[in-house]
């Protein structure tokens, strides 16, 4: 076989997997039902931890689950359902909820972990591809995550059904969140550190410029006045603020560039002529990572920050947001 080919057979083998694993996520949406919300409420009223366990590949679906409930404000972990069996089960309270997680409903080591369960009083949800199995038969919530087929040419390998017990996961996951009104600040507290951390910790309070360092400028202010004010404070912007102090515009280094190719006299011009009106702004209680946000979408480099008045307080720089490790 030709090199040319073999990539050939590797790119629509790639294609025929992740077509697989698409088309058995999309699948869930029509068995979205009463036992969903059932799952949702038992979940959202446990008052325990919520202890999801599983064997083999299920297990490692089930430890990314328990870390997604856990940072988004329900707390859980995962529980191995051998080691169940020889004391760990010790850990189980009877204000728990088990998330139990098997592809064919019979795995031994699950089964075996049942009659404690039921002892407990403790209530179950299923994740299986056999809703009639054993497991399925035992549990308070069934959610079927069966599928046509693994991606595995074999049908063996679990590829596919553990693709879709992730997302099965992660949409019990985001009702939850979305029913505690989990909010950033709150994803913050149990992310405190790395780049997910900044983003949240920071207000544009925090890294606004403000001040004497704003450069400002009245709407009668000349083209040769704009560019003194924007050199002098190194921003690459003005605001333009009127006699009521509020925000009419702002004057940028690309305005600048606009106003000297549009204009063949620019010496007798005002800013209020050629500055950008109506600009893009941002409260000081935002978040950081909002003002990011906006300046990405727009492809610019600062935002002016106004009161509930419209009155300009500050600028927030996409440099000052680098240096807090926001952007």
């Amino acid at each position: 076989m030709t090199e040319s080919l073999l990539e050939k057979n590797i790119l629509k083998t790639a294609e025929e997997v992740l077509t697989i694993e698409a088309s058995s996520v999309t699948a869930l949406i029509e068995r979205l039902d009463k036992s969903f919300e059932k799952a949702i409420e038992i979940l959202y009223n446990c008052k325990g931890r919520v202890v999801i366990t599983g064997m083999g590949k299920s297990g490692l679906i089930g430890k990314k689950i328990a870390a997604t409930f856990s940072s988004t404000g329900t707390p859980s972990f995962f529980l191995h359902p051998a080691e169940s069996t020889h004391g760990d089960s010790g850990v189980l309270t009877k204000e728990d909820v088990i998330l139990a997680i098997s592809n064919s409903g019979e795995t031994s080591e699950l089964l075996q972990f049942l009659p404690l369960v039921k002892r407990l009083g403790i209530k179950m949800i299923a994740l299986t591809g056999k809703p009639g199995s054993t497991l399925g038969q035992k549990s308070d919530v069934v959610l079927d995550i069966s599928v046509e087929k693994e991606a595995c040419p074999l049908n063996l390998a679990p590829t596919a059904s553990t693709t879709v017990t992730l997302a099965m996961g992660d949409a019990l996951a985001v009702c939850l969140l979305k029913k505690r009104n989990f909010s950033p600040e709150d994803f913050f507290m149990f992310h405190p550190s790395g780049s997910l951390g900044k983003k949240l910790l920071w207000k544009v309070e925090d890294l606004m410029i403000k001040g004497e360092e704003l450069p400002v400028l009245s709407p009668e202010a000349s083209f040769k006045d704009a560019i003194n004010v924007i050199s002098q404070k190194g921003l690459g912007l003005a605001l333009i603020i009127n006699q009521s102090g509020k925000l009419e515009g702002i004057f940028t280094d690309g305005d600048i560039r606009r106003t000297v190719q549009n204009y063949d006299k620019v010496s007798d011009l005002t800013i209020k002529q050629v500055m950008t009106k109506n600009p893009k702004t941002i409260k000081k209680d935002d978040l950081a990572a909002q003002a990011l946000q906006i300046m990405e979408q727009y492809s610019i480099t600062a935002l002016a920050i106004l009161t509930e008045d419209g009155v300009p307080e500050g600028i927030i720089h996409i440099h000052d947001l680098l240096k807090a490790g926001v952007a």
